[in-house]
């Protein structure tokens, strides 16, 4: 006699499904919930390829075996992230390419401004970290004047990115 997936034999299995998950799953270091969920969805896939169920409690015991043995198995192979991916001071690939972007945008809007202007920004967002008077002595200008300079640079990159990158509205709406 073979069983096709029925309300009739899921609710037969469900208890003999539990208890052999629970005394798989300590050894197989996997939850027995899990277990048990895999164990349903091999059931699904089998009967969908026209597998024939003819003892159907053999059948799900081997089948809670052989997930108990997969995933001890997968799990010698798997490695864990040293450090999660969320962990990394550097954000993830999204936050990563979006300040790779930022910092692309910034930089060509710098190469735009006029007179002394990008090389002044360019030796302010020097990852070197200058001094003021490192600066002054590269770009030729008193020290003094690199205040009031830079003030006047960050100005027209402001209203340059201003136009080009444009402002939210205060409630969130672009």
């Amino acid at each position: 006699m073979t069983f096709s997936l029925s309300y009739d034999l899921v609710i037969t299995l469900r208890p003999l499904l539990a208890a052999e998950a629970s005394a798989e799953a300590g050894a197989g270091g996997v939850e027995p919930g899990d277990l048990e969920q895999a164990v349903w969805l091999r059931l699904l896939e089998h009967l969908a390829a026209g597998g024939p169920l003819a003892d159907p409690a053999a059948w799900l015991r081997t089948a809670v075996r052989d997930e108990a043995h997969r995933t001890r198995h997968a799990a010698h192979r798997e490695r864990p992230y040293v450090t999660e991916p969320a962990d990394d001071p550097r954000g993830g690939p999204e936050q990563r390419a979006l300040r790779a972007e930022q910092r692309h945008t910034l930089h060509a809007a710098v190469r735009r401004l006029p007179g002394r202007c990008p090389r002044l920004m360019a030796a302010l967002l020097s990852p070197k970290d200058l001094t003021y008077r490192e600066i002054a002595g590269e770009l030729g200008m008193s020290q003094g004047s690199l205040g009031p300079e830079r003030s006047r640079c960050l100005g027209c990159l402001r209203r340059m990115l201003a136009q080009e990158v444009g402002t939210p509205d205060p409630w969130g709406k672009e």
